[in-house]
C-alpha cells in the first residue's frame, strides 16, 4: 500500500511539473506573438475569416446594419492593410468594424502580453495603481468621482488630463469606437468605457509601477505621480479574511477584489412597507437562497412596496432573472421567447475542450458524450428554422411569496443584457415603473447565450461569437434602442460626487405622496 502511495505521489508530482512548464512556456510564446508583425496578406487572411464565421453562427447579424454595408465596411479594412501589424495594432484596425454591427455582446478581445504566476503574485502583493479611483466619463474627459484612499489629496470632481503627457481625450475617442451597446443606444458607452478605460490601456502599455498624471481641479492644474506601492502586512491580512466566505458573503455573492456584495437587501424605513433590492450582476451564485430568503421578509412584513435597483448591472444568468421574475409576478409567466441558433449543431461549436490543462482535457474527454447529446437533443427545428431549448422560454409559475404591492426599477445606461430582459419584460407585461434612463441593452433581445470562441488564424486573437437570439416575450418596440424609462430621471457627476441620488429621491417621493394620499 505504500508503494502504491509513493507512486500516486511520484504520478502527481510529474503532472504538476509538465503543468507548470506547459504553463510558463505557453506565457512565454503568446508574448513573443505579441511583437512578432504579421504580413499584410495574413492580415487579410484573418478579416476573412471573422466575416465568415460571423455568418455562419451569428444568428442575427443584420439587426442594426444591412448585409451591403457590412460587406463594404469589411472589403474597406482589407484595403487599408497594406503593412505588417502587431496583433494589437491589427486589434485597432479590425474592432471598430465589428463594434459597427452593433451588437453589444460581440467583440474581440483585445490581444496583450500574459503574466507568469510568479507576476501575478508579485501584483497581488502590491496596491493598484489606477483601480484605487471610481471614475467617470462624458465627452472624451475622464473625471476621478471617488478617492477612498485619500491618495495624494486629490478631490472628487478632478479631471486626468494626460497620463504620461499623452491626452487622456486621445485614449478616449480611440477606445470609444472599440464599444457598442445593442443598436442605436446612445447611454452605454460613457458607463463601460469608465469601467474598460485602463483594461485598455494596460492592454496597450502593460503593467507599469508609475505614472505621472497631469490634473485639471477647479480652474487649477496639477501633477501626480502614482505608484504601484507594495501592501503592507495589515493588508495582505484584510485580504486572506476578506477571502473567506460565510452565510452572508455566499449569499449576497461577495466580491473580494472591490470589497462589496454584488446582492443586498435592506428596509428604507423603520416601518418596513418599502424594500429594497440592489443587484449588481446576475452571477447566480446563491442567487436561489437569496431571492427565496429575501422575498420571504418581505413577504412576512406586508411591505407595500419593492425598489429593485438594476443600474450599473452589465446581466448575467437568465436563469436568475427568471427566478427573480418568479417573485414578481402573481400569474404565470413566460420570460422570453424561443432563441433561435443559425442550425442544429450551432449549439455544439462552444469549444467543449477550451483553456482545459491535461487533467481537465482527460475529464471532458470522458464527459465529451453527455454533453454532445445534451446540446444535439435540445435544438429543435420550426418553420424552417431552428430554436435552442431552455427552461425560460417555458411557463414559469410565481412564487409561493411572490410580491404584491408596488414595484419601482431604478436603470440607466449601464443597465445591461440581462438587465434589458427583466425591465423590457416588467415594462411590457405593466408590471413596474422604471426610473432613471434608457438601458444599455436593447429593448427587444441580444445576442449572447452561450459562445463559440473563435481564434483568427493568424493574429490569433480571439473572437467569441454569441450563438443564441434572446429575446423578452413581450411586444416588440422595434426601435432599435434600450428600454426607455416611464419616468427619465438624469443623475449628473455632481449628483455622484454629493451622494445625491435623484432616482431613488424620485421614487421616495413618489412613495410619500401615495401613502399620504391613501391616509
Amino acid at each position: 500500500m505504500f508503494e502504491k502511495l509513493q507512486m500516486h505521489l511520484k504520478n502527481y508530482f510529474i503532472v504538476t511539473i509538465i503543468l507548470f512548464l506547459t504553463s510558463c512556456l505557453s506565457v512565454r510564446k503568446h508574448n513573443e506573438q505579441q511583437s512578432v508583425c504579421i504580413p499584410a496578406e495574413k492580415l487579410k487572411e484573418d478579416v476573412d475569416f471573422a466575416y465568415s464565421k460571423l455568418k455562419e453562427m451569428h444568428p442575427q447579424l443584420y439587426w442594426y446594419i444591412s448585409k451591403e454595408k457590412l460587406d463594404y465596411k469589411f472589403d474597406s479594412i482589407k484595403r487599408t492593410i497594406n503593412e505588417p501589424l502587431t496583433p494589437l495594432q491589427f486589434y485597432f484596425k479590425l474592432q471598430p468594424v465589428i463594434a459597427d454591427i452593433r451588437e453589444g455582446h460581440l467583440s474581440l478581445r483585445i490581444p496583450s502580453k500574459r503574466i507568469t504566476k510568479k507576476q501575478i503574485k508579485t501584483l497581488e502583493n502590491k496596491k493598484g495603481m489606477f483601480s484605487r479611483f471610481e471614475y467617470y466619463v462624458k465627452n472624451d474627459q475622464l473625471f476621478i468621482i471617488e478617492n477612498k484612499y485619500s491618495i495624494e489629496n486629490i478631490k472628487p470632481g478632478t479631471e486626468i488630463l494626460t497620463i504620461d503627457k499623452i491626452p487622456v481625450s486621445d485614449y478616449l475617442k480611440r477606445y470609444k469606437r472599440l464599444i457598442s451597446s445593442d443598436g442605436f443606444n446612445t447611454t452605454f458607452q460613457d458607463y463601460f468605457l469608465k469601467d474598460l478605460f485602463f483594461n485598455y490601456y494596460v492592454a496597450e502599455k502593460g503593467y507599469e509601477d508609475k505614472a505621472t498624471i497631469e490634473t485639471l481641479y477647479k480652474g487649477e492644474k496639477k501633477t501626480y505621480q502614482l505608484t504601484r506601492e507594495s501592501k503592507s502586512e495589515n493588508d495582505l491580512r484584510k485580504d486572506k479574511e476578506n477571502k473567506k466566505r460565510n452565510h452572508e458573503k455566499k449569499v449576497n455573492d461577495y466580491v473580494a477584489f472591490n470589497n462589496s456584495y454584488n446582492r443586498h437587501f435592506k428596509f428604507l424605513d423603520k416601518d418596513s412597507t418599502i424594500a429594497y433590492i440592489k443587484v449588481k450582476s446576475f452571477s447566480s451564485d446563491y442567487s436561489s437562497k437569496f431571492y427565496s430568503e429575501t422575498f420571504k421578509k418581505i413577504n412576512n412584513t406586508k411591505t407595500n412596496y419593492l425598489i429593485i435597483d438594476v443600474r450599473n448591472n452589465y446581466g448575467g444568468s437568465l436563469d436568475e432573472i427568471n427566478n427573480l421574475y418568479s417573485y414578481l409576478s402573481p400569474k404565470p409567466y413566460t420570460l422570453v421567447k424561443p432563441s433561435q441558433v443559425t442550425s442544429k449543431i450551432s449549439p455544439l461549436k462552444t469549444n467543449y475542450f477550451r483553456k482545459s490543462n491535461l487533467l481537465q482535457y482527460a475529464y471532458k474527454g470522458l464527459t465529451y458524450p453527455t454533453f454532445f447529446f445534451a446540446q444535439t437533443f435540445s435544438t429543435y427545428e420550426k418553420d424552417g428554422k431552428f430554436y435552442y431549448k431552455m427552461k425560460s422560454d417555458k411557463e414559469s409559475k410565481p412564487n409561493k411569496d411572490a410580491f404584491k404591492g408596488k414595484i419601482f426599477v431604478l436603470m440607466n445606461g449601464g443597465s445591461f443584457s440581462a438587465s434589458s430582459i427583466i425591465t423590457a419584460k416588467l415594462k411590457n407585461d405593466k408590471k413596474a415603473i422604471l426610473v432613471g434612463e434608457e438601458t444599455g441593452g436593447a429593448n427587444d433581445g441580444t445576442v449572447a447565450g452561450f459562445y463559440s470562441y473563435q481564434k483568427l488564424p493568424n493574429s490569433k486573437i480571439d473572437l467569441p461569437i454569441g450563438l443564441l437570439l434572446v429575446q423578452p416575450n413581450i411586444d416588440f418596440t422595434n426601435t432599435k434602442k434600450g428600454v426607455i424609462p416611464d419616468v427619465k430621471v438624469i443623475e449628473t457627476m455632481q449628483d455622484i460626487i454629493d451622494r445625491k441620488d435623484p432616482q431613488m429621491d424620485w421614487v421616495l417621493s413618489k412613495i410619500e405622496k401615495e401613502k399620504v394620499g391613501n391616509k
